[in-house]
């Protein structure tokens, strides 16, 4: 039996309030509002415009100016601006084409635990971070969407669509441990957020797609704290949320060097997978605010948005 309170999930004889009976889709419906409640408070905290669409294009808002640069037309030089010092300035707008952002979440039974040192089921920390994503990317000028599920919108109930389309991919035994393999259109943004205990050449794969299309984004690796510290010890039964055997470990804690090890070689994979792609790779705990998350990938969406591909 299990002696740390972390493990009792894994304990066969105390199952209650396992993350496996939440992956039921009513009852991540039921918890829907308050999921709602915490993406709505996220989404107004974060910075709006973060995600770095502010440069230099075509459109009509000023941006800023700039030293006038030798070789370039005299009409663009902004003489009441130049006026006032003894340098010549250009007047730059802001591009102002919106990308089509596209999010994803892996709602598989493996996303639907949570231990006693944790705040949120994965899948309810997921939800979270998406739909606030989603909102903010909206109040900054982009268009967002559910991988696979619905076309990009810019519509201000977003996070109310995409909550009801996420709940009923929770409902469908088409749920998949990989994103969707669809077509994504040059320049999209696709945000994909997951545990990613799953294969990582076929994930490689499903990245590559995008890439090949012109599209970059983020994984974002969701664990829970007992995932990443095993702080389990004594008799343990570990069940696998996804089907597969059981297994019955006589003491967990002579396990806990080797899984650490494997673990860490399983991120540095999906970290060159993602590196590959052009796609920024962040791990992120379920003990740890979600807004740190979420600024992160909003800032990195940002940063990234021109990023090449790696050979």
């Amino acid at each position: 039996m299990a002696e740390n309170p972390a493990t009792e999930w894994f304990d066969p004889r105390r199952r209650k309030a396992s993350g496996l009976e939440a992956t039921r889709a009513a009852e991540l419906a039921n918890r829907l509002p308050l999921i709602l409640a915490k993406a709505r408070d996220i989404a107004a905290s974060l910075v709006h415009g973060a995600h770095g669409r502010r440069r230099a294009g075509m459109g009509d808002t000023f941006w800023q100016y700039r030293p006038f640069a030798s070789g370039e037309e005299a009409q663009r030089v902004d003489w009441r601006r130049s006026a006032r010092s003894d340098q010549l300035f250009v007047r730059e707008r802001e591009w102002e084409a919106a990308h089509n952002c596209f999010v994803w979440i892996d709602v598989t039974a493996s996303m639907a635990f949570k231990s006693a040192l944790a705040h949120d089921f994965k899948i309810d920390r997921a939800a979270v971070l998406g739909l606030a994503l989603a909102d903010a990317l909206v109040k900054g000028g982009e268009r967002a969407g559910a991988l696979g599920l619905s076309t990009p919108t810019a519509s201000r109930h977003v996070m109310e669509r995409l909550a009801e389309l996420f709940a009923g991919e929770a409902a469908s035994d088409e749920a998949s441990k990989l994103p969707p393999p669809v077509p994504l259109p040059p320049r999209a943004r696709a945000v994909l957020i997951s545990d990613f205990f799953c294969d990582v050449e076929a994930l490689t794969a499903r990245l590559s797609a995008y890439s090949d299309a012109g599209a970059r984004g983020a994984l974002l690796m969701l664990l829970d704290p007992a995932e990443e510290a095993f702080p389990f010890a004594g008799e343990t039964l570990f069940r696998d949320p996804l089907g597969g055997e059981d297994f019955r470990a006589g003491e967990a804690r002579a396990l806990r060097d080797a899984y650490g090890v494997e673990l860490e070689e399983h991120k540095q994979a999906l970290r060159e997978a993602a590196r590959r792609a052009g796609f920024l790779f962040l791990v992120h705990h379920t003990d740890r605010p979600a807004a740190e998350a979420a600024l992160a990938l909003l800032v990195g969406l940002g940063e990234n948005a021109e990023a090449p591909r790696w050979a």
